[in-house]
Protein backbone atom coordinates (compact mmCIF):
# COMPACT_ATOMS: atom_id res chain seq x y z
CA UNK A 1 0.00 0.00 0.00
CA UNK A 2 2.74 2.35 1.31
CA UNK A 3 4.82 1.92 -2.12
CA UNK A 4 2.40 2.06 -4.26
CA UNK A 5 0.98 5.43 -3.03
CA UNK A 6 4.01 6.94 -2.89
CA UNK A 7 4.26 5.76 -6.79
CA UNK A 8 1.13 7.18 -7.30
CA UNK A 9 1.51 10.70 -5.99
CA UNK A 10 4.77 11.14 -7.81
CA UNK A 11 2.80 10.19 -11.18
CA UNK A 12 0.17 12.20 -9.99
CA UNK A 13 2.45 15.36 -9.72
CA UNK A 14 3.86 15.02 -13.44
CA UNK A 15 0.44 14.61 -15.11
CA UNK A 16 -1.61 17.54 -13.32
CA UNK A 17 -0.73 20.07 -15.76
CA UNK A 18 0.99 19.28 -19.30
CA UNK A 19 2.36 16.42 -20.68
CA UNK A 20 5.86 16.61 -21.28
CA UNK A 21 8.02 14.35 -23.39
CA UNK A 22 9.95 12.80 -20.19
CA UNK A 23 6.41 11.50 -18.88
CA UNK A 24 6.15 9.03 -21.60
CA UNK A 25 9.71 7.53 -20.50
CA UNK A 26 9.76 4.36 -18.82
CA UNK A 27 8.80 4.06 -14.88
CA UNK A 28 12.16 3.65 -13.27
CA UNK A 29 12.74 0.71 -11.08
CA UNK A 30 12.78 1.22 -7.77
CA UNK A 31 15.89 2.32 -5.35
CA UNK A 32 17.21 -0.95 -3.91
CA UNK A 33 17.87 0.16 -0.23
CA UNK A 34 21.49 -1.44 0.87
CA UNK A 35 20.92 -0.65 4.46
CA UNK A 36 17.97 -2.87 4.45
CA UNK A 37 20.07 -5.54 2.21
CA UNK A 38 22.65 -5.61 5.48
CA UNK A 39 20.24 -5.42 7.96
CA UNK A 40 18.57 -8.75 6.11
CA UNK A 41 22.36 -10.78 5.91
CA UNK A 42 22.89 -9.92 9.63
CA UNK A 43 20.04 -11.59 10.63
CA UNK A 44 19.52 -14.30 8.31
CA UNK A 45 22.73 -15.96 9.48
CA UNK A 46 20.98 -17.69 12.39
CA UNK A 47 20.01 -19.75 8.87
CA UNK A 48 23.55 -20.98 8.44
CA UNK A 49 23.04 -22.74 11.68
CA UNK A 50 20.38 -25.18 10.20
CA UNK A 51 22.11 -25.25 7.62
CA UNK A 52 25.34 -26.09 8.74
CA UNK A 53 23.89 -29.03 11.14
CA UNK A 54 22.30 -30.37 8.32
CA UNK A 55 24.74 -31.15 5.95
CA UNK A 56 27.74 -31.70 8.08
CA UNK A 57 25.25 -34.78 9.36
CA UNK A 58 24.69 -35.96 6.37
CA UNK A 59 28.53 -37.20 5.95
CA UNK A 60 29.37 -36.79 10.36
CA UNK A 61 26.70 -39.70 11.16
CA UNK A 62 29.00 -42.11 9.13
CA UNK A 63 31.76 -41.42 11.43
CA UNK A 64 30.28 -40.79 14.14
CA UNK A 65 28.75 -44.43 13.82
CA UNK A 66 32.26 -45.74 13.06
CA UNK A 67 33.44 -44.57 16.24
CA UNK A 68 30.50 -44.83 18.54
CA UNK A 69 29.79 -48.09 17.46
CA UNK A 70 25.86 -47.12 16.78
CA UNK A 71 23.00 -48.81 15.13
CA UNK A 72 21.16 -47.09 11.69
CA UNK A 73 18.31 -46.63 14.24
CA UNK A 74 20.19 -44.60 16.56
CA UNK A 75 21.98 -42.67 13.98
CA UNK A 76 18.35 -42.01 12.85
CA UNK A 77 17.11 -40.36 15.80
CA UNK A 78 20.49 -38.57 16.47
CA UNK A 79 20.01 -37.20 13.04
CA UNK A 80 16.75 -36.71 13.46
CA UNK A 81 15.59 -34.86 16.73
CA UNK A 82 17.32 -31.41 16.09
CA UNK A 83 14.50 -30.84 14.40
CA UNK A 84 12.39 -31.92 17.31
CA UNK A 85 14.00 -30.23 19.74
CA UNK A 86 13.72 -26.76 17.66
CA UNK A 87 10.30 -26.73 18.18
CA UNK A 88 10.91 -25.44 21.81
CA UNK A 89 12.95 -23.20 20.40
CA UNK A 90 10.27 -21.61 17.84
CA UNK A 91 7.67 -22.65 20.17
CA UNK A 92 9.03 -19.62 22.55
CA UNK A 93 10.56 -17.45 20.12
CA UNK A 94 7.09 -16.08 19.11
CA UNK A 95 6.42 -14.57 22.96
CA UNK A 96 9.87 -14.24 23.73
CA UNK A 97 10.69 -11.54 19.99
CA UNK A 98 7.44 -9.94 21.12
CA UNK A 99 8.91 -9.34 24.89
CA UNK A 100 12.73 -8.74 23.79
CA UNK A 101 12.20 -7.67 20.52
CA UNK A 102 13.47 -9.19 17.58
CA UNK A 103 16.92 -7.88 17.27
CA UNK A 104 17.89 -9.56 20.45
CA UNK A 105 16.01 -12.86 20.11
CA UNK A 106 18.49 -13.05 16.86
CA UNK A 107 20.88 -12.56 19.24
CA UNK A 108 19.88 -15.13 22.19
CA UNK A 109 19.60 -17.91 18.83
CA UNK A 110 23.00 -17.53 17.78
CA UNK A 111 24.22 -17.89 22.08
CA UNK A 112 22.12 -20.98 22.50
CA UNK A 113 23.73 -22.34 19.33
CA UNK A 114 27.01 -21.43 20.14
CA UNK A 115 26.55 -23.53 23.36
CA UNK A 116 25.12 -26.25 21.70
CA UNK A 117 28.12 -26.94 18.63
CA UNK A 118 30.70 -26.64 21.51
CA UNK A 119 28.98 -29.71 23.44
CA UNK A 120 28.54 -31.43 20.04
CA UNK A 121 32.10 -30.94 19.00
CA UNK A 122 33.62 -31.58 22.98
CA UNK A 123 30.86 -35.14 23.21
CA UNK A 124 32.34 -38.20 24.94
CA UNK A 125 29.52 -40.35 23.35
CA UNK A 126 26.37 -40.42 22.52
CA UNK A 127 24.11 -39.37 25.51
CA UNK A 128 26.43 -36.10 25.76
CA UNK A 129 26.53 -35.69 21.78
CA UNK A 130 22.44 -35.77 22.11
CA UNK A 131 22.23 -33.44 24.82
CA UNK A 132 24.12 -31.03 22.87
CA UNK A 133 22.12 -31.28 19.58
CA UNK A 134 19.36 -31.13 22.27
CA UNK A 135 20.74 -27.55 23.04
CA UNK A 136 21.76 -26.25 19.18
CA UNK A 137 17.72 -27.92 18.56
CA UNK A 138 16.39 -24.85 20.77
CA UNK A 139 18.82 -22.66 18.95
CA UNK A 140 17.96 -23.53 15.52
CA UNK A 141 13.82 -23.02 16.49
CA UNK A 142 14.83 -19.24 17.47
CA UNK A 143 16.47 -18.61 14.34
CA UNK A 144 14.25 -20.09 12.12
CA UNK A 145 11.56 -18.22 13.24
CA UNK A 146 13.30 -15.21 13.87
CA UNK A 147 14.85 -14.36 10.76
CA UNK A 148 12.24 -14.14 8.01
CA UNK A 149 9.85 -12.69 10.68
CA UNK A 150 12.91 -9.77 11.17
CA UNK A 151 13.64 -9.74 7.26
CA UNK A 152 9.79 -9.20 6.21
CA UNK A 153 9.49 -6.17 8.81
CA UNK A 154 12.08 -4.74 7.76
CA UNK A 155 12.02 -4.63 4.07
CA UNK A 156 10.37 -2.43 1.51
CA UNK A 157 7.37 -3.67 -0.30
CA UNK A 158 8.53 -3.72 -3.87
CA UNK A 159 11.95 -5.59 -2.56
CA UNK A 160 10.61 -7.78 0.18
CA UNK A 161 10.66 -11.25 -1.95
CA UNK A 162 14.04 -10.51 -2.56
CA UNK A 163 15.29 -9.99 0.96
CA UNK A 164 13.07 -12.89 2.78
CA UNK A 165 14.08 -15.47 0.70
CA UNK A 166 17.56 -14.49 2.29
CA UNK A 167 16.96 -16.95 4.85
CA UNK A 168 16.33 -19.49 2.59
CA UNK A 169 19.88 -18.67 0.78
CA UNK A 170 21.49 -19.13 3.68
CA UNK A 171 20.34 -22.49 4.96
CA UNK A 172 21.52 -23.28 1.60
CA UNK A 173 25.16 -21.66 2.14
CA UNK A 174 25.28 -23.56 5.70
CA UNK A 175 24.39 -26.80 3.88
CA UNK A 176 27.25 -26.56 1.08
CA UNK A 177 29.67 -25.61 4.25
CA UNK A 178 28.70 -28.35 5.93
CA UNK A 179 29.74 -30.43 2.97
CA UNK A 180 32.78 -28.95 2.68
CA UNK A 181 33.46 -29.49 6.21
CA UNK A 182 32.68 -32.94 6.24
CA UNK A 183 35.31 -33.26 2.96
CA UNK A 184 37.81 -30.89 4.89
CA UNK A 185 37.73 -32.90 8.22
CA UNK A 186 37.64 -36.62 6.31
CA UNK A 187 41.20 -37.27 6.44
CA UNK A 188 41.65 -37.01 10.29
CA UNK A 189 41.31 -39.79 12.50
CA UNK A 190 37.74 -41.24 12.60
CA UNK A 191 37.55 -40.06 16.77
CA UNK A 192 38.38 -36.37 15.70
CA UNK A 193 37.04 -35.67 12.18
CA UNK A 194 32.90 -35.72 13.06
CA UNK A 195 34.06 -33.38 16.32
CA UNK A 196 35.65 -30.89 13.98
CA UNK A 197 32.71 -30.95 12.26
CA UNK A 198 30.32 -30.59 14.41
CA UNK A 199 32.44 -28.15 16.73
CA UNK A 200 33.06 -25.80 13.43
CA UNK A 201 29.32 -24.76 13.27
CA UNK A 202 30.21 -22.72 16.56
CA UNK A 203 31.35 -20.20 14.39
CA UNK A 204 29.09 -18.39 12.19
CA UNK A 205 27.41 -18.15 16.11
CA UNK A 206 30.30 -15.69 16.82
CA UNK A 207 29.71 -13.60 13.55
CA UNK A 208 26.47 -13.29 14.26
CA UNK A 209 26.44 -12.27 17.69
CA UNK A 210 29.11 -9.32 16.79
CA UNK A 211 27.50 -8.54 13.40
CA UNK A 212 23.91 -8.15 15.19
CA UNK A 213 25.31 -4.57 17.20
CA UNK A 214 25.15 -2.90 13.81
CA UNK A 215 21.20 -4.10 12.96
CA UNK A 216 18.25 -1.55 14.05
CA UNK A 217 15.17 -3.33 15.62
CA UNK A 218 12.39 -3.80 13.23
CA UNK A 219 10.30 -1.18 13.01
CA UNK A 220 6.98 -3.25 13.24
CA UNK A 221 7.93 -4.31 16.97
CA UNK A 222 8.72 -0.40 18.25
CA UNK A 223 5.54 0.58 16.70
CA UNK A 224 3.69 -2.34 18.61
CA UNK A 225 5.47 -0.92 21.71
CA UNK A 226 4.77 3.02 21.01
CA UNK A 227 8.14 4.02 20.02
CA UNK A 228 7.01 5.61 17.12
CA UNK A 229 9.93 8.23 16.85
CA UNK A 230 12.22 5.23 16.88
CA UNK A 231 10.44 3.58 14.56
CA UNK A 232 10.79 6.39 12.26
CA UNK A 233 14.30 6.68 12.34
CA UNK A 234 14.67 2.99 11.15
CA UNK A 235 11.51 3.30 8.49
CA UNK A 236 14.18 6.55 7.48
CA UNK A 237 16.79 4.25 7.13
CA UNK A 238 15.55 1.37 5.11
CA UNK A 239 13.03 3.02 2.79
CA UNK A 240 13.67 4.26 -0.75
CA UNK A 241 12.47 7.94 0.51
CA UNK A 242 10.99 10.15 3.46
CA UNK A 243 7.68 10.00 2.54
CA UNK A 244 7.93 6.14 1.52
CA UNK A 245 8.99 6.23 5.11
CA UNK A 246 5.97 8.54 6.64
CA UNK A 247 3.48 5.92 4.18
CA UNK A 248 5.02 2.95 5.32
CA UNK A 249 5.04 4.33 9.55
CA UNK A 250 1.11 5.10 8.89
CA UNK A 251 0.32 1.78 7.24
CA UNK A 252 1.90 0.01 10.30
CA UNK A 253 0.41 2.45 12.81
CA UNK A 254 -2.97 1.12 11.36
CA UNK A 255 -2.44 -2.22 11.32
CA UNK A 256 -2.01 -1.45 15.40
CA UNK A 257 -4.51 -0.22 16.46
CA UNK A 258 -2.97 3.58 16.64
CA UNK A 259 -4.59 6.36 15.60
CA UNK A 260 -3.33 8.65 13.09
CA UNK A 261 -3.10 11.67 15.11
CA UNK A 262 -0.82 10.61 17.40
CA UNK A 263 2.51 11.65 16.18
CA UNK A 264 4.44 11.99 19.87
CA UNK A 265 7.60 9.40 20.06
CA UNK A 266 6.30 7.51 22.75
CA UNK A 267 2.58 6.64 22.76
CA UNK A 268 0.38 3.95 24.65
CA UNK A 269 -0.69 1.00 22.54
CA UNK A 270 -3.85 -0.80 22.96
CA UNK A 271 -3.09 -3.85 24.75
CA UNK A 272 -6.05 -6.03 23.61
CA UNK A 273 -3.48 -8.20 20.98
CA UNK A 274 -1.00 -9.34 23.88
CA UNK A 275 -0.72 -12.65 25.30
CA UNK A 276 -3.55 -15.23 25.03
CA UNK A 277 -5.93 -12.94 22.73
CA UNK A 278 -3.30 -13.34 20.34
CA UNK A 279 -3.69 -17.23 20.16
CA UNK A 280 -7.59 -16.86 20.29
CA UNK A 281 -7.18 -14.66 17.28
CA UNK A 282 -4.99 -17.23 15.46
CA UNK A 283 -6.72 -20.58 16.49
CA UNK A 284 -9.50 -20.24 18.26
CA UNK A 285 -11.98 -17.85 16.94
CA UNK A 286 -9.86 -16.35 13.46
CA UNK A 287 -11.83 -14.60 10.85
CA UNK A 288 -12.25 -16.03 7.26
CA UNK A 289 -8.90 -14.29 6.40
CA UNK A 290 -6.97 -15.58 9.17
CA UNK A 291 -8.42 -19.04 9.11
CA UNK A 292 -7.06 -18.98 5.16
CA UNK A 293 -4.08 -17.75 6.39
CA UNK A 294 -3.54 -20.74 8.84
CA UNK A 295 -4.25 -23.17 6.28
CA UNK A 296 -1.88 -21.76 3.68
CA UNK A 297 1.08 -21.15 6.19
CA UNK A 298 1.06 -24.25 7.68
CA UNK A 299 0.24 -26.60 4.61
CA UNK A 300 3.11 -25.01 2.90
CA UNK A 301 5.27 -25.96 5.41
CA UNK A 302 4.47 -29.45 5.89
CA UNK A 303 4.09 -29.97 2.43
CA UNK A 304 7.98 -28.42 1.72
CA UNK A 305 9.24 -31.04 4.16
CA UNK A 306 6.86 -34.10 3.35
CA UNK A 307 7.87 -34.19 -0.13
CA UNK A 308 11.18 -35.81 1.22
CA UNK A 309 13.60 -32.67 0.37
CA UNK A 310 15.80 -33.82 3.83
CA UNK A 311 15.77 -37.43 3.17
CA UNK A 312 17.58 -36.39 -0.70
CA UNK A 313 20.32 -33.61 1.22
CA UNK A 314 20.58 -35.85 4.83
CA UNK A 315 21.62 -38.81 3.39
CA UNK A 316 22.69 -38.06 -0.07
CA UNK A 317 25.81 -39.86 0.31
CA UNK A 318 23.88 -42.86 1.05
CA UNK A 319 21.91 -42.64 -2.11
CA UNK A 320 24.78 -42.33 -4.05
CA UNK A 321 26.45 -45.55 -2.28
CA UNK A 322 22.90 -46.83 -3.00
CA UNK A 323 23.33 -45.89 -6.60
CA UNK A 324 26.34 -47.70 -7.18
CA UNK A 325 29.56 -45.49 -6.64
CA UNK A 326 31.55 -47.05 -3.95
CA UNK A 327 34.34 -44.77 -3.16
CA UNK A 328 33.75 -42.85 -0.31
CA UNK A 329 35.75 -39.89 -1.27
CA UNK A 330 33.82 -39.45 -4.46
CA UNK A 331 30.27 -39.61 -2.78
CA UNK A 332 31.38 -36.60 -1.12
CA UNK A 333 32.50 -34.95 -3.96
CA UNK A 334 29.35 -35.65 -5.13
CA UNK A 335 27.19 -34.47 -2.03
CA UNK A 336 29.57 -31.07 -2.40
CA UNK A 337 28.35 -30.81 -5.81
CA UNK A 338 24.76 -31.06 -4.14
CA UNK A 339 25.65 -27.79 -2.38
CA UNK A 340 26.78 -25.97 -4.98
CA UNK A 341 23.84 -26.53 -7.04
CA UNK A 342 21.23 -25.87 -4.05
CA UNK A 343 23.51 -22.77 -3.35
CA UNK A 344 23.30 -21.32 -7.12
CA UNK A 345 19.87 -21.77 -7.99
CA UNK A 346 18.68 -20.80 -4.36
CA UNK A 347 20.65 -17.18 -5.72
CA UNK A 348 18.63 -17.51 -8.69
CA UNK A 349 15.23 -17.57 -7.13
CA UNK A 350 16.13 -14.48 -5.22
CA UNK A 351 16.03 -12.19 -7.98
CA UNK A 352 12.79 -13.99 -9.49
CA UNK A 353 11.14 -13.77 -6.48
CA UNK A 354 9.81 -9.81 -7.00
CA UNK A 355 9.64 -10.09 -11.15
CA UNK A 356 8.12 -13.32 -11.49
CA UNK A 357 5.78 -13.78 -8.69
CA UNK A 358 5.34 -16.40 -5.95
CA UNK A 359 2.83 -18.37 -7.41
CA UNK A 360 4.55 -19.42 -10.93
CA UNK A 361 7.53 -20.06 -9.02
CA UNK A 362 6.01 -22.38 -6.89
CA UNK A 363 4.60 -24.57 -9.65
CA UNK A 364 7.11 -24.74 -11.89
CA UNK A 365 9.61 -25.95 -8.90
CA UNK A 366 6.59 -28.41 -7.40
CA UNK A 367 6.10 -29.75 -10.76
CA UNK A 368 10.04 -30.38 -11.22
CA UNK A 369 10.71 -32.42 -8.26
CA UNK A 370 7.57 -34.33 -9.11
CA UNK A 371 9.54 -34.91 -12.42
CA UNK A 372 13.22 -36.06 -10.63
CA UNK A 373 12.10 -37.93 -7.70
CA UNK A 374 10.09 -40.10 -9.72
CA UNK A 375 12.83 -40.44 -11.93
CA UNK A 376 14.94 -40.77 -9.28
CA UNK A 377 12.90 -43.47 -7.68
CA UNK A 378 12.79 -45.71 -11.12
CA UNK A 379 16.63 -45.23 -11.03
CA UNK A 380 17.19 -46.56 -8.46
CA UNK A 381 14.76 -48.99 -8.73
CA UNK A 382 16.21 -50.47 -11.75
CA UNK A 383 19.30 -49.90 -10.07
CA UNK A 384 18.24 -52.30 -7.31
CA UNK A 385 16.93 -55.29 -9.67
CA UNK A 386 21.08 -55.61 -11.38
CA UNK A 387 23.50 -57.00 -9.81
CA UNK A 388 26.45 -55.13 -11.67
CA UNK A 389 27.06 -51.24 -12.09
CA UNK A 390 24.31 -49.82 -14.96
CA UNK A 391 26.92 -46.48 -15.79
CA UNK A 392 23.59 -44.61 -16.91
CA UNK A 393 21.29 -45.67 -13.87
CA UNK A 394 24.05 -44.27 -12.10
CA UNK A 395 24.58 -40.99 -14.46
CA UNK A 396 20.53 -40.30 -14.00
CA UNK A 397 20.18 -40.82 -10.11
CA UNK A 398 23.08 -38.47 -9.30
CA UNK A 399 21.39 -36.31 -12.36
CA UNK A 400 17.88 -36.78 -10.74
CA UNK A 401 19.18 -35.57 -7.30
CA UNK A 402 20.90 -32.35 -8.59
CA UNK A 403 17.27 -31.76 -10.65
CA UNK A 404 15.69 -31.97 -6.95
CA UNK A 405 17.52 -29.87 -5.11
CA UNK A 406 18.03 -27.26 -8.05
CA UNK A 407 13.99 -27.11 -8.34
CA UNK A 408 13.37 -26.97 -4.87
CA UNK A 409 15.58 -23.90 -4.26
CA UNK A 410 14.38 -22.39 -6.85
CA UNK A 411 10.55 -22.13 -5.53
CA UNK A 412 9.10 -23.97 -2.47
CA UNK A 413 12.44 -23.79 -0.86
CA UNK A 414 13.04 -19.74 -0.33
CA UNK A 415 9.00 -19.59 -1.11
CA UNK A 416 7.78 -21.46 2.33
CA UNK A 417 9.79 -18.66 4.36
CA UNK A 418 8.64 -15.55 2.30
CA UNK A 419 5.02 -16.25 1.72
CA UNK A 420 4.53 -18.07 5.25
CA UNK A 421 6.20 -14.77 6.93
CA UNK A 422 4.69 -11.90 4.68
CA UNK A 423 0.75 -12.97 4.95
CA UNK A 424 -0.06 -12.57 8.84
CA UNK A 425 -1.72 -9.51 10.18
CA UNK A 426 1.19 -7.59 12.34
CA UNK A 427 -0.39 -8.43 15.41
CA UNK A 428 -0.33 -12.10 14.92
CA UNK A 429 2.90 -12.59 12.78
CA UNK A 430 5.55 -13.39 15.49
CA UNK A 431 3.08 -16.68 16.64
CA UNK A 432 1.82 -17.56 13.10
CA UNK A 433 5.47 -17.86 12.12
CA UNK A 434 6.34 -19.97 15.26
CA UNK A 435 3.02 -22.27 14.27
CA UNK A 436 5.00 -22.61 10.68
CA UNK A 437 8.41 -22.93 12.06
CA UNK A 438 6.92 -25.85 14.16
CA UNK A 439 5.01 -27.55 11.42
CA UNK A 440 8.14 -27.33 9.36
CA UNK A 441 10.58 -29.13 11.92
CA UNK A 442 7.78 -31.90 13.01
CA UNK A 443 7.63 -33.11 9.73
CA UNK A 444 11.46 -32.80 8.81
CA UNK A 445 12.11 -34.53 12.13
CA UNK A 446 9.77 -37.14 11.07
CA UNK A 447 11.04 -37.43 7.87
CA UNK A 448 14.53 -37.64 8.79
CA UNK A 449 14.12 -40.74 11.49
CA UNK A 450 11.93 -42.47 9.35
CA UNK A 451 13.90 -42.49 5.51
CA UNK A 452 16.10 -45.62 6.46
CA UNK A 453 13.53 -47.60 8.13
CA UNK A 454 11.13 -46.47 4.61
CA UNK A 455 13.27 -47.54 2.40
CA UNK A 456 14.03 -51.15 4.00
CA UNK A 457 10.45 -51.74 3.97
CA UNK A 458 9.31 -50.28 0.64
CA UNK A 459 12.63 -50.20 -1.11
CA UNK A 460 14.83 -47.00 -1.87
CA UNK A 461 13.21 -46.70 -5.14
CA UNK A 462 9.78 -46.80 -3.86
CA UNK A 463 10.47 -44.44 -1.16
CA UNK A 464 10.70 -41.48 -3.61
CA UNK A 465 7.30 -42.71 -5.65
CA UNK A 466 6.17 -42.23 -2.09
CA UNK A 467 7.44 -38.45 -2.39
CA UNK A 468 6.51 -38.10 -6.03
CA UNK A 469 3.13 -38.82 -5.38
CA UNK A 470 2.95 -36.37 -2.33
CA UNK A 471 4.28 -34.11 -4.26
CA UNK A 472 1.33 -34.29 -6.94
CA UNK A 473 -1.02 -33.38 -3.82
CA UNK A 474 1.04 -30.68 -2.97
CA UNK A 475 1.16 -28.93 -6.23
CA UNK A 476 -3.05 -29.24 -5.99
CA UNK A 477 -2.59 -27.80 -2.52
CA UNK A 478 -0.73 -24.29 -3.84
CA UNK A 479 -2.64 -23.99 -6.87
CA UNK A 480 -5.82 -23.87 -5.19
CA UNK A 481 -5.20 -22.45 -1.76
CA UNK A 482 -2.31 -19.88 -1.92
CA UNK A 483 -2.68 -16.45 -3.63
CA UNK A 484 -0.57 -14.41 -5.54
CA UNK A 485 0.66 -11.80 -2.65
CA UNK A 486 3.33 -10.28 -5.36
CA UNK A 487 3.78 -6.53 -4.87
CA UNK A 488 1.30 -6.58 -2.11
CA UNK A 489 1.98 -5.02 0.78
CA UNK A 490 2.11 -6.67 4.67
CA UNK A 491 -1.21 -4.66 5.87
CA UNK A 492 -2.79 -5.71 2.31
CA UNK A 493 -2.53 -9.29 3.13
CA UNK A 494 -5.93 -10.07 4.46
CA UNK A 495 -7.99 -8.59 1.61
CA UNK A 496 -6.05 -11.56 -0.26
CA UNK A 497 -7.06 -14.43 2.33
CA UNK A 498 -10.27 -15.84 3.35
CA UNK A 499 -11.97 -16.24 -0.37
CA UNK A 500 -9.81 -19.13 -0.99
CA UNK A 501 -10.79 -20.26 -4.92
CA UNK A 502 -12.08 -17.06 -5.34
CA UNK A 503 -8.85 -14.71 -4.18
CA UNK A 504 -7.90 -13.42 -7.94
CA UNK A 505 -11.34 -11.39 -7.80
CA UNK A 506 -9.70 -9.17 -4.58
CA UNK A 507 -6.32 -9.19 -6.31
CA UNK A 508 -8.04 -8.00 -8.83
CA UNK A 509 -9.97 -5.50 -6.71
CA UNK A 510 -6.86 -4.36 -5.19
CA UNK A 511 -5.07 -3.63 -8.68
CA UNK A 512 -8.33 -1.51 -10.10
CA UNK A 513 -8.76 0.32 -7.20
CA UNK A 514 -8.83 3.85 -8.03
CA UNK A 515 -6.97 6.59 -5.69
CA UNK A 516 -8.33 9.81 -5.52
CA UNK A 517 -5.69 12.88 -6.34
CA UNK A 518 -7.96 15.68 -5.74
CA UNK A 519 -6.82 18.99 -4.45
CA UNK A 520 -7.37 19.30 -0.43
CA UNK A 521 -8.57 15.47 -0.45
CA UNK A 522 -7.88 14.50 3.35
CA UNK A 523 -7.92 11.14 1.78
CA UNK A 524 -5.82 11.83 -0.35
CA UNK A 525 -3.40 8.64 -1.67
CA UNK A 526 -5.37 6.08 0.54
CA UNK A 527 -7.11 3.33 -0.85
CA UNK A 528 -10.44 2.42 0.74
CA UNK A 529 -11.71 -1.52 0.94
CA UNK A 530 -14.76 -0.92 1.63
Amino acid sequence: MADRRVEDNAVSGQLQNDHRIADFDPQQKPKTNKFAIACAILACTTSILLGYDIGVMSGANIFIQNDLKLSDTEISVLAGTLNIYSLIGSALAGRTSDWIGRRYTVVLSGVIFFVGALLMGLAPGYAFLMFGRFVAGIGVGYGLMIAPVYTVEISPTLSRGFLTSFPEVFVNLGILLGYVSNYAFSKLPTNLGWRYMLGVGALPAVVLAVGVLAMPESPRWLVMQGRLGDAKRVLDKTSTSKEEAQLRLDDIKEAAGIPMHLTDDVVSVPKQSQGESVWRQLILHPTPAVLHILIAALGIHFFQQITGIDSVVLYSPRIFAKAGITSYEHTLLATVAVGFIKTIFIFIATFLLDRVGRRPLLLTSMSGMILSLACLGAALTIVDHHDRTIPWAVALCITMVLFNVAFFSIGLGPITWVYSSEIFPLKLRAQGVSLGVAVNRVISGIVSMTFLSLYKAITIGGAFFLYAGIGVLAWVFFYTMLPETQGRTLEEMEVLFGKYHKWRQANAMLKTKKVDHGDGDENKGQVNYE
